[in-house]
């Protein structure tokens, strides 16, 4: 019987992402040819959803290693940059207009990612690839096996495949580990005209509201009130609300809620039961969702996470740093790992391990930072005084 080797490629992401595509972005405007494999079916198998705001020393720079900082400006949201930030009795404490020049610049994340895929030539990515297995063949190269029964060989395989990422394995042992913190999302669509008090609370970009202090009002059951919970939402380009509503709980408290039932009015009154005397319109961002409730915990790996040099492969993104959403670095760094690796690569021509040392000695410190910031960040949103140390950040820097 004939045997057939199986395909090989030069460079193999494996995620189709955000970090995973600017990587092939920017390898393809240097000529270098990369492919893609997403375990996704198609690039409309599921909502992207979410708004991102885009920094001008990662996000936007990485945009504009790719080619496509002009294109970009054309799809940002208008007003995005708003920021209101509340108490749980609905007191406004600081609130900022978008007067467009501010550095960090609303996206759908949905609108980002069609921008980056077809800024690619026709098949770099490959749907419907979910890996099963990588094991290295010696020399730097690499196999990858797919569920579908394929599987491709390479010189460079780069894991950009996430939180629980399926390369990581092959540098570190490391594995996400549970914040405290979870999240129950909700929508609420056509916001203006169909949940008009929740929109005016929101506004028109960024909210955030949270407890724990002297400012929100008093104690509840011997606690500050609120302490360990709140909201945050972002105004979507089609006028939705898109709210995480969150809370320190222990890593069980979302198994023990039926989220999949198709009748929510369960699960809306467990997670209101953690916010009884907040302003009513707050608690209807939970109440007046559309549609089904989506549980998430908060995961993240270790602060500082590295790993020793191994021959032919590299992490980016949620698979090197995963860290909490709370300093709003995790796509803006998956992005600048994306772009940073590409030019390593393209700076190194047929030199991989000079390509991954040089990128990755400027990959851990920045990933430490970032998630250093973020587990802060944590912290002080959902401790004590939380409002309070959180309304002194945007006012006059944090709080002592």
């Amino acid at each position: 019987m004939t045997t057939h080797p199986h395909p090989h490629v030069p460079v193999a992401i494996i995620g189709g992402g955000l970090g995973g595509l600017v990587a092939a972005r920017v390898l393809h405007v240097h000529g270098v040819r990369a492919d893609v494999f997403e375990r996704e079916a198609s690039a409309g198998a599921r909502t992207q959803g979410g708004m991102l705001d885009i920094h001008e020393d990662s996000g936007q720079k990485a945009l504009r290693a790719a080619g496509l900082h002009d294109a970009f400006s054309r799809i940002v949201h208008p007003g995005g940059q708003a920021m209101r930030l509340v108490g749980p009795d609905g007191t406004v404490h600081v609130s900022e207009e978008d007067d467009d020049t501010g550095g960090r610049p609303e996206v759908d994340r949905g609108d980002l990612r069609d921008l980056l895929l077809d800024s690619l030539p026709e098949g770099t990515v490959h749907w419907g690839r979910k890996v099963t297995g990588v094991r290295p063949l010696g020399a730097g190269r690499h196999e990858v096996a797919f569920a579908d029964g394929s599987a491709v060989t390479t010189d460079l395989l780069i894991g950009a495949d996430g939180a629980w990422s399926r390369v990581r394995p092959l540098l570190s042992d490391a594995e996400p580990a549970y914040t405290g913190v979870s999240f129950v999302e909700t929508d609420l669509h056509d916001a203006d005209a169909r949940h008009p008090r929740e929109a005016a609370l929101v506004g028109g970009g960024f909210f955030l509201c949270l407890g724990g202090g002297a400012l929100d009002g008093g104690a509840l059951d011997g606690e500050p009130f609120g302490q360990g919970r709140g909201f945050l939402a972002h105004r979507e380009t089609d006028g939705s609300l898109h709210v995480y509503t969150a809370l320190k709980t222990d890593e069980g408290w979302l198994d023990t809620v039926d989220f999949a039932d198709a009748d929510t009015g369960a699960a809306k009154a467990a997670v209101l039961a953690h916010f009884e005397g907040w302003d009513d319109a707050l608690r209807g961002l939970v109440a007046g969702a559309d549609g089904p409730l989506v549980p998430r915990r908060v995961h993240a790996l270790p602060v500082g996470h590295r790993w020793d040099r191994v021959p032919g492969v590299t992490l980016l993104g949620d698979a090197a740093h995963l860290m909490s959403p709370f300093a709003g670095e995790g796509a803006n760094l998956a992005m600048l790992d994306g772009a940073e690796l590409a030019l390593a690569v393209v700076s190194h021509p047929g030199d991989v391990e000079a390509a991954l040392d040089a990128y990755e000695k400027e990959l851990f410190p920045r990933g430490e930072a970032s998630a250093a910031d973020s587990a802060e960040s944590l912290d002080t949103m959902f401790g004590e005084r939380a409002l309070e140390k959180t309304v002194a950040f945007f006012t006059s820097g944090p709080a002592a």
